[in-house]
């Protein structure tokens, strides 16, 4: 039986897509934190864990998360990089920066309509007329929140050159 508490836990922020679907961003020196997931057959193993110790080296530096953007980049079966975002350099931390002009797209139901999704986005960025040389997939929100939201939002965002 859920208590009142369990059912208003909210860990993520709620996602509003209309800022982010079908929009290129202009990137200058955009900070990240990056970290690693452990993936099975590309299903992350310790997301919740590696968010927890970005967190708390986020807090421990007096740094913010801007938008709560967090890419992932699947770079094989087993390894998922992670890129979060935060306004200033944290010490302890793998501090890297994005440069470049980004085309992001809004995709939203079960994670299995990733492939779907992806390939989707290529057609849509090739009919653009963009080059895409790399792609992240931004999960908004955790299963749970998603639930609760009733709304599984992920953004795919990806370097145009």
């Amino acid at each position: 039986m859920k208590t009142h508490s369990d059912l208003n836990e909210i860990c993520c922020p709620e996602f509003d897509p209309l800022p982010w679907d079908d929009k290129i961003f202009n990137w200058e020196n955009k900070r990240f934190i990056k970290d690693k997931v452990f993936t099975i057959f590309y299903m992350p193993m310790n997301f919740g864990q590696v968010m927890k110790r970005l967190d708390q080296k986020v807090s421990a530096a007096g740094a913010t998360m801007p938008e709560c953007l967090c890419l992932s980049d699947h770079t094989s079966k087993w390894n998922m990089n992670l890129y979060l975002a935060v306004d200033k350099e944290v010490p302890d931390a793998e501090n890297i920066v994005l440069s470049g002009k980004f085309y992001s797209k809004v995709y939203e139901g079960p994670f299995r309509d990733t492939e779907k999704w992806c390939k989707d986005y290529d057609k849509v960025a090739l009919n653009k007329g963009y080059t895409i040389n790399k792609c992240y997939l931004w999960y908004t929100t955790c299963p749970k929140c998603a639930k609760k939201y009733g709304k599984n939002y992920v953004v795919i965002v990806g370097k145009v050159e």
